[in-house]
């Protein structure tokens, strides 16, 4: 069990698709568009200001009526969308995807961007379900594929910028599970040695440069650290200290405000995870960060059994009655469903609350939605 985990538990997502074998294709594209955005003198004077803050500004006014009718709401309990990947999620208009996540009760909508496309597609989207109530947030994704960390810092400024331009969302989540695809091989993740140091500092690129990027556009918007996963909590920490697989330190520190992770039932209680370093409170060790903490995936590998015993793993005593009842201890602050729809044929599985005509309800459903209903948080 300890080396599947380690090896196989959603590492080979993309960093960039949160899964599926179209994320490599996606990540070459995503790759390729945005190095061509950064080149043309690798800084961020390249980008057009003038432009990018007229548009900031006229988004700014259009979405603030909405941002404030769900800034009072409780955030805690969420899920996770692909309205940028097809399948269900194009079978399935946002005003359906709506009235489901409001029957479900759901505030926060987590879905993915990559491209200045993807970005204007999810602000349509972001709109339309503020207006009823349910917060989008976008994650930006990228992969490890640059030369150095200078072009990929200026490849996620460049993402940024899309995204926060596109819509003023209240929270950025930067990047997806890098954690993953930045280890040295089959380790846990707990110890700054457990990660490549090459392969680190893109991934400190990457990052530092989508939150400079949001910045740039919209400083008040809330950043959160792109989910890890399992153990891996090693690279966070080196960010937070500045410091490197190497053993080097005074390098820059990066500042977010709310710390994601993902947990799946495979591997077991996120209180006390046992890999090859031992067991493990990752809640406790995330909670030292000082930061809130969202569990923003979750999911019950599709393979555990049938329909009824993943609902029933899915709000029981390794997963949301868990995660309830620490809340108040670990400062979790939301915690999201992975995923509205199943999408058995783009690779994710058969993961969804709802099967992927977008329409049937499988028993996860009715299990997260009486859930939702006996525990208001």
């Amino acid at each position: 069990m300890k080396n599947y985990i380690q090896t196989n538990f959603r590492a080979n997502r993309m960093i960039g698709a949160l899964s599926g074998p179209r994320a490599n294709l996606i990540a070459v594209a995503v790759t390729t568009s945005l190095l061509l955005g950064a080149c043309g003198g690798g800084s961020n004077e390249a980008f057009d200001t003038a432009s990018t803050a007229a548009a900031a500004a006229a988004n700014r006014n259009s979405n603030v009526a909405v941002k404030n009718a769900t800034a009072g709401s409780s955030i805690f309990y969420g899920a996770n969308g692909h309205n940028n990947e097809g399948g269900a999620y194009d079978i399935s208009s946002p005003a359906l995807q709506l009235s489901q996540l409001q029957d479900l009760g759901v505030k926060l909508y987590r879905n993915e961007v990559y491209s200045q496309g993807t970005a204007n597609k999810l602000a349509g989207i972001a709109k339309t379900m503020a207006a009823g109530g349910v917060i989008v947030y976008p994650v930006m994704l990228m992969s490890l594929a640059f030369n150095s960390e200078t072009d990929a810092y200026n490849a996620g400024y460049q993402l940024g910028v899309w995204t926060a331009t596109a819509y003023q969302y209240p929270y950025y989540e930067v990047t997806n599970e890098l954690d993953a695809n930045a280890l040295t091989g089959n380790v846990d993740g707990v110890y700054p040695q457990q990660f490549d140091n090459a392969k680190f500092q893109i991934a400190r690129g990457v990052i530092r440069g989508m939150i400079a990027g949001v910045k740039s556009v919209d400083p008040n918007g809330k950043i959160i650290m792109g989910g890890g996963t399992w153990l891996h909590y090693g690279l966070d920490q080196m960010l937070a200290n500045g410091t490197q697989p190497d053993g080097t330190t005074g390098h820059p520190i990066v500042s977010w405000d709310i710390t994601a992770w993902h947990w799946y039932s495979d591997m077991g209680d996120i209180t006390n995870a046992c890999g090859g370093t031992g067991c493990h409170d990752v809640l406790a060790t995330l909670q030292q960060m000082g930061k809130p903490i969202w569990i923003n995936e979750f999911g019950v590998r599709p393979w555990l059994g049938s329909d009824q015993q993943i609902a029933a793993y899915l709000v029981g005593n390794k997963m949301m009655a868990e995660f309830v009842a620490v809340a108040s201890k670990y400062n979790i602050q939301a915690i999201q469903t992975y995923e509205l729809y199943d999408d058995p044929a783009g690779g994710e599985g058969a993961y969804g609350l709802l099967k992927n005509d977008g329409k049937t309800q499988k028993a996860a459903y009715t299990a997260f939605k009486n859930f939702v209903a006996a525990n208001p948080k």
